[in-house]
């Protein structure tokens, strides 16, 4: 298979998260993140902050950067950005909170500066109250991504739950950040806004924001784009989501860079949704680059 960019509008690139299963049960060492990506033909990859809790506390920060970092140049692959969770909340209503969640961002964006990233991707949750959320998360964000900006540095916002999911809100902080290097990961399947557990995950969604409207609103702002996926037929289309209409979506806003692989699908091995998700990227590029 050939994954000769020319013939597609974007790059590919592997999440980790892709891999989370394989990892959290030991079979997949994290520190051999770039090779398996290597093997599956992808040019970038994206770390994921909580699958190196264990290495963090073995190794410390600078030793496990300076082992991914050469293991991402022996295989040839490009360090993309790093998802960071459970650092603390952003949006916090709390000053004393988000402050210090800034804080404890801020050793990541030291950490994508040093493996070449060109952005961290990071959480919006924050409290229930809609403008309450709106004027807590621009502090927040706005604190975190001039101390990107001092080190060359993107602070992407990811739909993942709340509000951050209602993508003409988090526009909205967005443009109330108003900072070249602040933008968002729009995620193709990250728009649940309220589930019936009360928490952003696990359980049923009861409150979906329509995510093609909101891919499309996100867009603009977009230095990432996570192609999520959960379920294949046997002609290798997703079957939960219009891949095409994503694909398009995405092309018409001009995007040329990194796509990444998020498989969350439990019907297929992790590698093999992988793949299925790579191929469908690959023919849907093509078709939409003739």
């Amino acid at each position: 298979m050939s994954t000769d960019e020319k013939d597609r509008f974007f790059k590919l690139s592997l999440a980790q998260w892709s891999l989370h299963r394989a990892i959290g049960n030991d079979k997949l060492d994290p520190l051999d993140f770039a090779e398996k990506a290597k093997e599956m033909g992808f040019e970038g990859i994206e770390y994921v902050s909580g699958l190196y809790t264990k290495k963090l506390e073995s190794m410390g920060m600078e030793a496990l950067l300076e082992v991914l970092k050469a293991k991402s140049e022996e295989h040839g692959v490009e360090n993309v950005l790093i998802m960071i969770d459970g650092e603390g909340d952003l949006a916090a209503a709390d000053e004393k909170e988000r402050n210090q969640a800034v804080e404890n961002h801020k050793k990541w964006v030291d950490a994508a500066d040093f493996l070449g990233c060109h952005s961290i991707r990071v959480n919006l949750f924050g409290s229930d109250n809609e403008e309450d959320w709106i004027a807590n998360a621009t502090v927040g964000l706005k604190q975190l991504a001039e101390y990107g900006q001092s080190k060359g540095i993107n602070v992407i916002v990811e739909n993942h739950g709340g509000f951050s999911s209602n993508a003409a809100l988090l526009t909205r902080v967005i443009k109330n950040v108003n900072m070249d290097n602040c933008g968002t990961l729009p995620d193709f399947g990250n728009f649940c806004m309220k589930r019936d557990s009360g928490e952003n995950w696990g359980e049923n969604c009861i409150e979906e924001y329509d995510k093609y409207k909101g891919t499309e609103e996100m867009m603009p702002f977009a230095k990432g784009v996570s192609a999520k996926s959960y379920d294949f037929d046997d002609e290798g289309n997703e079957t939960t989501l219009d891949y095409p209409r994503f694909l398009k979506i995405v092309k018409d806003a001009g995007y040329t860079g990194y796509v990444g692989v998020e498989f969350e699908g439990s019907n297929v091995s992790e590698e093999k949704g992988i793949e299925l998700t790579r191929d469908l990227l690959i023919k849907i590029g093509r078709e939409l680059s003739k």
